[in-house]
């Protein structure tokens, strides 16, 4: 992957949007076959509780509203949820818990279970679960793992407006010992937060530096929750979404661009635009960790009315 300073980031990503979103959809299709999108589940397998302060984010204790602490569902429950995933059209699954760190426990006993399961329907398998040790990431891919997901939010100047309980660079390091054990990196962001346009250019300029360049970058548009402090935020236009895929994609051509969080609001005519400029990718399901998405029926008429195909 070629090696962008950040201004040559800048320099892309401020190209005026329709020529940006056409040099976009030519690098895509360079490396992907753009009728193709592929279908993702993500399921919670441990709900609320969560002692970090992300101001995103309703699972947190430390927020006015407080989501009922739930723990972690039985192995069995979550290949159900998978099978069901598989039936519709989903390749991947992704396992998300509401925590700081993983612990050498019964938990994570639980999850390596839960992967082995997933890999065994012949699905990828995704798991997000807060920091880690190279040792812990060493487990998870022997027990057969495609891929860790821990996002770095938002650029490392605005991240301290967003999160005060976990440092930066604690999310860089985890990266690396995903990388360092052999298990693709999905990571990406949330627009919406308040961050300026030098932000997305910046988180973007620490992707590229990675150790291991992510296989996998969700796109996330905030969905603002009652009782976080984010909770009144307005939502980010579908053209400036468009235009942090367009980048993405052209920073990293052979990635899966996700396109994540915040689909419920957007229309099938923003979804297509964000489709063109890059993304590869959706998360299919009515919910999101604990935040609406796009039913399954919904999501199969778009894809009758756009041409395309579930990989």
């Amino acid at each position: 992957m070629k090696n962008f300073t950040k201004q040559e980031i800048e320099e892309i990503y401020h190209t005026p949007l329709l020529e940006l979103i056409f040099r976009a959809a030519s690098v895509h299709r360079e490396h992907h076959d753009a009728k193709k999108v592929q279908r993702c589940s993500l399921l919670s397998i441990k709900t609320g509780g969560c002692a970090e302060d992300c101001s995103y984010c309703p699972q947190s204790s430390r927020h006015e509203k407080k989501m009922k602490a739930e723990p972690y569902m039985d192995k069995e429950q979550v290949l159900e949820e998978a099978k069901k995933a598989k039936a519709n059209g989903s390749t991947r699954f992704c396992m998300g818990a509401a925590q700081t760190r993983v612990r050498n426990n019964k938990d994570f006993e639980n999850v390596l279970g839960m992967v082995k399961g997933v890999r065994e329907l012949g699905m990828e398998a995704c798991v997000t679960l807060g920091m880690l040790t190279k040792e812990q990431a060493d487990r998870l891919k022997e027990a057969g793992l495609t891929a860790y997901n821990h996002n770095v939010d938002t650029s490392e100047e605005y991240y301290p407006k967003i999160i005060s309980t976990r440092s930066y660079q604690e999310r860089l390091d985890t990266l690396e010992a995903v990388g360092d054990a052999g298990i693709s990196v999905c990571c990406g962001g949330i627009l919406g937060m308040g961050e300026s346009d030098d932000d997305h250019i910046s988180m973007l300029h620490t992707l590229t530096k990675l150790k291991t360049a992510p296989e996998s970058i969700p796109i996330n548009a905030l969905v603002p929750c009652d009782g976080t402090p984010l909770g009144n935020r307005p939502l980010i236009s579908a053209l400036d979404l468009a235009r942090m895929i367009a980048t993405t994609r052209i920073l990293f051509p052979k990635a899966r661009v996700r396109l994540s969080a915040g689909r419920e609001v957007l229309t099938i005519s923003d979804q297509a635009l964000c489709f063109l400029a890059g993304a590869s990718s959706i998360f299919a399901g009515d919910k999101l960790l604990t935040t609406p998405n796009p039913e399954w029926d919904r999501d199969e008429m778009m894809f009758q009315k756009l041409g395309l195909t579930a990989e």
